[in-house]
């Protein structure tokens, strides 16, 4: 077996791990009476992110090999992931916050770190093979976007969406991939020489470039913008399951089928990868992460607007415009970061830039969101909820688009077109 499809594999497990639960979950929490948590379970892939990958990544530089603690990490998020499932099961309605939400904690606390080993583990073998991980390694990475899909096609189609079930198909996934990852290329630690110390780990070398104004600013509205990240990924499956209260729209496609109809997302977002160097070289930084704000202004808007029936439309909307949200933001930033940044401390930016994002950013964001959720949305009544979650989403958008007109204002970046 060639090592493009022993990896492509490998990216395809590792995100299907996740897709098994993450649009999903928000619908089981809000079936067994735990809907005002919802945030606290998605802020905790935030708040592991900021320690973990750096703990571990100095474990897998120093002592065990990245494709072997690879494999230990799944293995202990699958016992975990497999705990909650049983817990789940067992306990029906009267599932207790606390220890739920503990071993999924512990399930995404060995989970999260791998999503940076599996890119080491990958990067190594593709240099092994003497291959240009900068021309193969994209290809090989949007399997893994294939298999979040797939996941949460199975998911959807098996009629685990709504309950306990999404945890033991993310057990069983990660249990598989726990053994393949022990059969993946040998990834050799440092024995001796230059390693990285907890602070380079960390990124926090990196903070000294908050002495730039304009990569102070940047990194700010980095983590502004990373509020929005995962609030969609926590509350859509559980708003567009709501509107299944109402007879008009109980049985339609998206009530019944609503992690299906949330895939287009993900679809999406694998097609406008592709889009990011000609929105890059034509318009620059700035422009591009403006667009990436308004498109998350139009993402929020079009669910609120929306429906499941003769609104459908606009949730299908919704789901297009999120490439462009998620993508144009990632990516482009991530870019920017390695271009606007010294050799010597790139990693380190980068670490940074995932800080700011998917660390601060999605943690405040999805305990944020949650906070307006629940001032908005009373779980507890019997009167359709479907006009107090569009308050929700249009409080969302509103937020996006003040983000979105002060970086127009305050981020001041000459674009410069690069010449054919």
């Amino acid at each position: 077996m060639s090592i493009k499809l022993r990896l492509i594999i490998m990216n395809f497990l590792q995100f299907a791990v996740w897709g098994a639960y993450l649009t999903s979950m928000g619908s089981y929490l809000v079936k067994i009476g735990l809907a005002g948590h919802i945030g606290m379970f998605y802020a905790m892939q935030g708040i592991v992110s900021l320690f973990m990958p750096a703990i571990l990544g100095i474990i897998a530089d120093r002592w065990i090999p990245a494709h072997k603690l690879l494999s230990f990490s799944h293995f202990m998020a699958a016992i975990f992931m497999g705990a909650a499932g049983y817990y789940g099961m067992s306990k029906g309605a009267d599932v207790d916050f606390g220890t739920l939400f503990t071993f999924y904690s512990l399930s995404v606390a060995f989970y999260m770190p791998t999503l940076a080993l599996s890119n080491s583990v990958a990067y190594t073998a593709l240099d092994k093979a003497g291959l240009d991980t900068i021309k193969t390694f994209p290809p090989i990475r949007i399997f893994g976007t294939i298999g979040f899909i797939c996941s949460m096609w199975v998911v959807d189609l098996l009629g685990l969406q709504n309950n306990y079930g999404q945890f033991f198909a993310c057990a069983i996934i990660g249990l598989v991939y726990g053994f393949y990852a022990l059969t993946l290329p040998d990834c050799p630690t440092c024995k001796g020489g230059k390693t990285k110390s907890l602070v380079e780990a960390l990124g926090l070398r990196a903070f000294t470039l908050f002495k730039q104004k304009k990569m102070a600013i940047f990194f700010i509205f980095s983590m502004l913008l990373g509020v929005s990240l995962q609030i969609t990924n926590g509350f859509a499956n559980p708003y567009i399951s709501s509107f299944g209260s109402v007879p008009e729209y109980a049985n339609t496609f998206g009530v019944q089928h609503a992690n299906i109809l949330i895939s287009l997302s993900q679809v999406s977002e694998t097609l406008c990868i592709l889009l990011i160097p000609f929105f890059l070289k034509r318009f620059g930084i700035k422009q591009v992460m403006l667009i990436a704000m308004l498109a998350w202004v139009l993402r929020f808007g079009l669910f609120g607007a929306g429906n499941p029936g003769n609104g459908v439309w606009m949730f299908i909307l919704s789901m297009i415009v999120y490439g462009v949200a998620f993508d144009f933001f990632n990516i482009s930033g991530s870019l920017f970061v390695d271009r606007e940044t010294d050799k010597d401390i790139r990693s380190s930016a980068q670490g940074l830039f995932v800080i700011m994002t998917n660390g601060f950013g999605a943690t405040i964001g999805t305990l944020g969101a949650q906070a307006v959720v629940n001032h908005f949305v009373d779980f507890n009544s019997e009167v359709s909820q479907i006009t107090q979650w569009q308050s929700a989403w249009y409080t969302f958008a509103a937020y996006a688009l003040i983000v979105a007109v002060v970086f127009a204002f305050v981020f001041k970046y000459k674009h410069q077109p690069e010449k054919e």
